[in-house]
C-alpha cells in the first residue's frame, strides 16, 4: 500500500471524526453522516481494497464512537463495510469513465443510501428503532444523501487541488 495515500486517507478520516462529533442528532438521535463524504473521497483517491477495508473498519469504529443513537455502535460498522465494498465495486465498474462530478455524485448519493439503509436495517434488527424506520430515512437519509453529493464533490476538488499544488504524487 502506498503510504502517500495511507496518510491522505488518515487526514480524511480525522477530519471525517471532527465532522462527525459536532453535527448533532436529528430525528430519532440519528446524525447526518458526514464522515462518509470523506471515506467516499479517501476511496477515490486510493483505490485499493485493503485501503477500502482499512477506511471501512476505522471509519466504523469511530462513528460508533461518537453515535447518538441508541445502539447504534455495531449499525456502525456492519454500515461502513458494506458500504465501503459497495462503492469499491462501483469505482471499479465505472473505472474507465472521466473523474466528472457527476460520476462522484452519484456514487456518493448511492453510497450514503446503501449506507443509511444497512445502518438502519441492522440497527432496527441489533436494537430497535425510537421512530418508524421510513421516518428515519425520509428525514435523515434522503437528506444526508443529497448533502452528500454536494460535500463530496467540493471535498474531492480541494483534496485534489492541494494534492497537484503540494506536487505530492499519488
Amino acid at each position: 500500500m502506498n503510504m502517500k495515500k495511507n496518510i491522505v486517507t488518515a487526514l480524511l478520516i480525522a477530519i471525517g471524526y471532527i465532522l462527525h462529533q459536532i453535527v448533532p442528532g436529528a430525528v430519532g438521535s440519528m446524525k447526518f453522516d458526514i464522515m462518509l463524504s470523506m471515506i467516499f473521497v479517501a476511496l477515490f483517491i486510493n483505490q485499493d481494497f485493503k485501503n477500502t477495508m482499512v477506511t471501512a473498519i476505522l471509519g466504523g469504529i469511530i462513528t460508533a464512537m461518537t453515535t447518538t443513537f441508541p445502539g447504534g455502535q455495531l449499525p456502525n460498522i456492519i454500515d461502513k463495510i458494506v458500504t465501503c465494498i459497495t462503492v469499491y465495486g462501483m469505482l471499479k465498474a465505472t473505472e474507465k469513465l472521466p473523474y466528472s462530478k457527476i460520476r462522484i455524485g452519484a456514487i456518493s448519493f448511492i453510497g450514503t443510501v446503501i449506507s443509511g439503509t444497512v445502518f438502519l436495517f441492522s440497527a432496527l434488527v441489533l436494537a430497535g428503532l425510537p421512530v418508524p424506520f421510513k421516518v428515519l430515512f425520509i428525514s435523515i437519509v434522503i437528506p444526508t444523501s443529497i448533502t452528500n453529493v454536494f460535500v463530496t464533490s467540493f471535498i474531492y476538488g480541494l483534496v485534489q487541488r492541494s494534492i497537484k499544488i503540494a506536487g505530492i504524487d499519488l
